[in-house]
């Protein structure tokens, strides 16, 4: 090879240095485009059936008997779908973290092959973050349509409620990244978050009764919890349920700082681990 076409080509990776976390990225959406059908089903499906059981079902009945002391004057199935916008975010967002991170490290090691070319551990791992925020995009516009159909929210709510759930997905998912990075072999490790973190999350968080009706001593979970906070900021966006600005601000700042904290521990793991 001349000495021209080496320059040639060392030009042309320096060139795409800038766009290395895009290159992970595409390679990740192209991945998740092999599972585009379930992807979309599961984002269809489960908000009806979720919809049809719990928000018409219990709803009705919630509905009749409360009446005119409806919670903050709105039907539960309005009042319910923030937190179930709020849940499939954060639950589309960590899908993209969990085994995916696990997968480039341990089963099929992609990441060290990507980092072997000139792409950097924080590239990979914000590449792998911007294909979590696409996943939850995805999710959360399906969830969102149902929710119109079936009349739980109004078209002017929703950029609200997108809004307040991708905050929510993305602190999640990027707590996620940082998590995965960290483990070598997932023994159960996934499923253990899922029955201890994230079922006790959803469950006192606000979602089908205002936190405020729990005892002083299970509050605390939905206080520490960001999907307590996007389903409150949910909630106020879309409706009008009354929240003091300055707890407006402080659920923007405990999201922003869970996922900026977290997605600098996930950077720096990720470049660690790459380079030993």
């Amino acid at each position: 090879m001349s000495s021209q076409s080496l320059q040639t080509s060392t030009i042309s990776e320096k060139s795409a240095l800038p766009f290395g976390a895009w290159f992970v990225a595409e390679h990740r959406i192209r991945t998740m485009g092999k599972w585009i059908t379930s992807i979309i089903a599961h984002g269809l499906g489960n908000p009806v059936l979720y919809l049809v059981s719990i928000g018409l079902g219990v709803g009705s009945l919630v509905d009749k008997n409360l009446g005119a002391n409806a919670i903050d004057g709105v039907g539960y199935l309005t009042f319910l779908a923030p937190a179930l916008l709020a849940t499939a975010a954060i639950q589309g967002a960590m899908d993209e973290t969990s085994f995916p991170t696990l997968e480039g490290f341990t089963w099929e090691k992609t990441f060290f092959g990507m980092n072997s070319t000139v792409l950097t551990g924080r590239q990979i791992s914000a590449g792998v973050l911007i294909a979590s925020f696409v996943r939850c995009v995805i999710t959360v516009v399906l969830y969102a349509i149902i929710l119109v159909a079936f009349g739980a929210v109004t078209l002017a709510a929703i950029p609200g409620l997108i809004l307040a759930s991708i905050f929510a997905g993305m602190a999640m998912g990027s707590a996620m990244l940082a998590t995965a990075s960290f483990i070598k072999e997932d023994d159960g490790f996934f499923a253990i978050v899922g029955r201890f973190i994230i079922a006790p999350m959803f469950m006192f968080s606000g979602t089908f009764y205002p936190i405020e009706t729990l005892p002083i001593y299970l509050q605390w979970v939905g206080w520490i919890s960001p999907l307590w906070h996007a389903t409150d900021l949910g909630r106020a966006l879309s409706y009008g349920h009354v929240v003091p600005p300055l707890m407006m601000a402080a659920h923007y700042l405990y999201l922003g700082v869970i996922f900026g904290v977290t997605y600098f521990l996930a950077a720096r793991q990720f470049a660690r681990r790459l380079s030993l």
